[in-house]
C-alpha cells in the first residue's frame, strides 16, 4: 500500500509501505470483562463513592468520558439512546461544559482544569453515534471527538470481535460531520490491532498511516490519537510522538491534571449497564482508579505491561 499524501499544511511523516510481520497472534480488542461482573464491581464502587463523598463531585483535574456505540442493540459496547440522552441531560442540568478532546488539551496545555468541564469521546466510528448521539449533543450544545480506524472505515479491515459488524460511518459522512463542528474526528490506527504484538515497522505504520489517511480525507491536521483498547507501552508512545501527534488517549481510568503527559491521557468508559448513580460517580471521581486485578487481567489477555505514568502522576 502506498502512503497517502498529507493535507496541505499538515506535518509530513515518512512511513513504510504496509508491513505484515507481527510478534504473534492478535487477540480481539473488543469488550473485556463479562458484563455482569463488571456491572457488579461498578455498582459497589459507585455506592462507596456516594457514602464517602455524599454525592459531591471531585472538581480536581479534567475527566474524559468515552463511549463506543449508542444503540438498542444487544452489544457489550452499546449504550441505549435513552440512557445516553439521560446522561447528557444530567450533565446539562448540573451545569457541566462538555467539550471535544482538542479543547481539553488546550486547557491542560495552558495549565487549566476548570471544574464542571468534561471531555467526550466515541471510539471506532459507528454510524449510530451520528444517528442517536449527535442530535442530543447538538440540542445541548455539547461537542465530542470520534476516533476512527481508517482501514475499517475504508472497508479494507474489520473488527475481529464481531461476527456481523454494525454499520460504520462512511468517508463522505465523516467529512461532512467534521466540517459541521459538533463531532471532530481523530486517528485510531488503520486496522485496530493490538499494537503491543506488532513488530516495530507494523506498529509505526498503524499509527503514522492513520494520521496521514485522515488528514488526506479531512484536509486539516490531525493531532490526536487513540490507542486501540488502550494498549500501549513506551514504544507505542514514542511512535505516536514521532508521528507528530499532540495528544493521545488510553483506556486507563483517572483524572488528567495540567503538566502531565498529553500522550497518555486517561479516560473512563461509560458502559451499557451504568445506572444514574454509576454515571454520576464516574463523572465525579468515584472511578478514578482501576478495578482490583485489572492489570493482571490485561497482562494475561493482551500481553500488556504496566501503564505509563508521568512523574507528576507518580507523586499522587
Amino acid at each position: 500500500m502506498c502512503s497517502a499524501r498529507p493535507a496541505s499544511g499538515a506535518r509530513a511523516t515518512s512511513v513504510p509501505s504496509r508491513p505484515s510481520t507481527r510478534r504473534g497472534a492478535i487477540p480481539g480488542v473488543g469488550p473485556t470483562l463479562p458484563a455482569p461482573i463488571k456491572a457488579a464491581a461498578t455498582r459497589t464502587r459507585s455506592a462507596w463513592w456516594l457514602i464517602r463523598s455524599r454525592g459531591r463531585p471531585d472538581g480536581a483535574g479534567l475527566r474524559i468520558l468515552f463511549y463506543h456505540r449508542v444503540s438498542d442493540d444487544d452489544d457489550a459496547l452499546a449504550v441505549s439512546p435513552r440512557r445516553f440522552r439521560q446522561q447528557m441531560e444530567l450533565l446539562a442540568a448540573e451545569s457541566y461544559e462538555v467539550i471535544d478532546l482538542a479543547s481539553a488539551v488546550d486547557l491542560l496545555d495552558r495549565g487549566l482544569s476548570p471544574p464542571r468541564v468534561v471531555a467526550l469521546n466515541f471510539d471506532d466510528g459507528f454510524r449510530d453515534v451520528a444517528e442517536n448521539a449527535l442530535p442530543v449533543l447538538e440540542r445541548l450544545g455539547f461537542r465530542a471527538t470520534v476516533f476512527l480506524p481508517t482501514g475499517v472505515i475504508d472497508g479494507t479491515a474489520s473488527f475481529a470481535w464481531y461476527e456481523r459488524q454494525p454499520p460504520l460511518l462512511g468517508w463522505d459522512e465523516v467529512v461532512e460531520l467534521d466540517r459541521a463542528g459538533t463531532l471532530s474526528f481523530e486517528a485510531h490506527t488503520v486496522t485496530h490491532p493490538n499494537l503491543l504484538l506488532l513488530h516495530d515497522p507494523a506498529s509505526r505504520y498503524e499509527i503514522a498511516q492513520s494520521k496521514l489517511d485522515l488528514e488526506t480525507k479531512l484536509g486539516r491536521p490531525v493531532e490526536a490519537f487513540c490507542y486501540p483498547a488502550g494498549l500501549f507501552g513506551e514504544r507505542e508512545r514514542r511512535f505516536v510522538a514521532e508521528s507528530g501527534f499532540r495528544a493521545a488517549v488510553s483506556c486507563e481510568p483517572g483524572v488528567n491534571l495540567p503538566g502531565e503527559d498529553l500522550l497518555t491521557l486517561r479516560r473512563r468508559q461509560i458502559d451499557p449497564a451504568d445506572r444514574r448513580l454509576d454515571f454520576r460517580a464516574k463523572v465525579g471521581g468515584g472511578h478514578d482508579t482501576p478495578l482490583p486485578l485489572r492489570g493482571l487481567y490485561r497482562r494475561v489477555r493482551y500481553g500488556e505491561g504496566a501503564p505509563l505514568r508521568s512523574p507528576a502522576a507518580a507523586m499522587r
